[in-house]
């Protein structure tokens, strides 16, 4: 007898893992709402995002009205220097491997003149890490201030510190006055990209016997109007609510995690609380506001190991939950769907590249040795080289000039690989052929990640994700 299974999902649906993790031992699994079930069409949302904050500005009498919005001008994992007034991307080690002053990108030689002694350091107040897609619209306005702030057109005494705490707060107060929340909720439609496979994916989990809990920075009325018209009106769902065991709006991430704050129960429709008092009830899509990850764990009779988080920032979601209650932690990271698409498109050219370097490497070699042995030559010491002087220095040229040809042949295969799927910043994951510095975070902190809740569905809720071996630089 012969069983068709479902074929295995692309490379850009799969679930990628950094520490082994039996999904059948889970026993419950807790998602956050914003980009990680709902996603949202990035660009659209910062659009608004930052006319929003724009308006503000404009209206504190700044020259702004004219900026417009650039989508490729940062991206998420960059760090703004708010000692200089760059944003920059860094390696895993922290050392800056691209920058832009304002909307301009940094010459190799500005950047060794003002980053050779510097390592980013994410503990120190100078650095501001842009954890989340929701961070795009203050990169872009940022990059664009400066250039306004080093024309001398900003008020006077604001320096690059101060500049990035108002354009901050501008947006801060733009999502708690909820202007632009409320036009997401009048057009969802506009702002919200769809995936028809969330719900049977989440499905399998409840089905599987694991407890779903919402956990969400959200309010109630936001909360409710976006789940439902996804879940219910797009997805064809009876009700949104029935899928969860517990619902927390408000659990103000990270400190849900670190902390001990009451929980209050939601008691209708419009979202009014009463406190509650001992051990949150769990399942019927039972609605709280506030409270903590303690709560949350007596009230599913569960602790550590036994409870998955999903969420897409790096720090209140999973940094947060890993550290201190040690919730096993997986990472909604939409960008790799670009990255591995990337790394598909360039996989012949990466392939001559990798060839290419070979070559160069062993050209490289043998020019260090003929280098060496004229040095021994001229002070006097035993050669390391048979041959006449002349026809070593002869060959030095030659050399010299083989590895110009070839770099003028690996300079645009380089280049295009270091750019790509990001026309300024390359790969989320990468900085050059190193680790970005979010990568380093997303090994410490996240078991696994994947681009979408939905690519749960290729991995069944039995799936053993087991982490690869690592590699080390004398495992080649």
């Amino acid at each position: 007898m012969s069983l068709a299974f479902a074929p295995a999902p692309p490379r850009t649906r799969q679930v990628f893992c950094n520490r082994t993790l039996n999904l059948r031992a889970i026993k419950a699994i807790g998602y956050d709402m914003d980009y990680t079930l709902i996603h949202y069409h990035v660009h659209v949302w910062e659009k608004r995002a930052y006319e929003h904050v724009r308006e503000r500005l404009a209206e504190a009498g700044w020259p702004v009205a004219e900026l417009v919005f650039d989508p490729t001008a940062v991206s998420r994992a960059l760090v703004i220097d708010k000692e200089l007034g760059n944003v920059v991307k860094s390696d895993r080690f922290g050392y800056v491997k691209a920058a832009a002053h304002g909307t301009r990108m940094l010459e190799f030689h500005e950047l060794r003149e003002r980053y050779l002694r510097t390592v980013v350091d994410l503990r120190d107040q100078r650095w501001e890490f842009l954890n989340t897609l929701f961070s795009i619209s203050v990169g872009c306005l940022y990059e664009q201030c400066v250039e306004l702030l080093d024309q001398g057109k900003l008020p006077p005494g604001l320096g690059y510190a101060d500049l990035y705490r108002v354009l901050q707060e501008a947006l801060d107060l733009t999502h708690v006055e909820g202007a632009l929340k409320a036009e997401i909720i009048a057009d969802p439609t506009a702002f919200v990209d769809v995936d028809p496979d969330l719900p049977a994916a989440l499905m399998d989990q409840r089905d599987a016997g694991k407890k779903l809990v919402l956990i969400t920075n959200s309010e109630w009325h936001y909360t409710e109007a976006m789940m439902r018209w996804v879940f219910e009106q797009q997805l064809g769902l009876p009700s949104w609510r029935a899928l969860w065991d517990m619902i927390i709006v408000q659990a103000r991430k990270p400190d849900f995690f670190l902390g001990n704050a009451p929980i209050y129960e939601i008691i209708n429709e419009d979202g009014d609380l009463r406190p509650h008092v001992g051990t949150p009830v769990a399942g019927e899509g039972r609605r709280y506001y506030g409270g903590n990850a303690a709560l949350v764990e007596r009230a599913l009779g569960l602790q550590g190991a036994d409870i998955l988080y999903v969420g897409d920032h790096i720090f209140a979601d999973v940094h947060a939950s890993k550290r201190t209650v040690r919730w096993r932690t997986a990472l909604v990271l939409r960008e790799i769907e670009e990255d591995v698409e990337a790394v598909e498109r360039q996989r012949e050219d990466q392939a001559r590249l990798a060839a290419l370097m070979r070559d160069k490497a062993a050209l490289e070699e043998r020019l260090a040795w003929l280098r060496l042995d004229a040095q021994r030559r001229r002070h006097g010491r035993p050669r390391v080289v048979e041959g006449e002087p002349a026809e070593v220095e002869a060959e030095i040229e030659r050399l010299k000039q083989e590895l110009g040809q070839l770099d003028h042949v690996v300079a645009p295969l380089a280049e295009a690989a270091a750019t790509a799927p990001h026309p300024r910043w390359g790969a989320i994951m990468r900085a050059g052929i190193d680790k970005s510095h979010i990568a380093r975070q997303i090994e410490r902190y996240a078991d696994i990640y994947l681009s979408r809740v939905s690519n749960f569905l290729w991995a069944t809720p039995a799936a053993y994700f087991r982490s690869p071996k690592s590699s080390l630089p004398h495992d080649v």
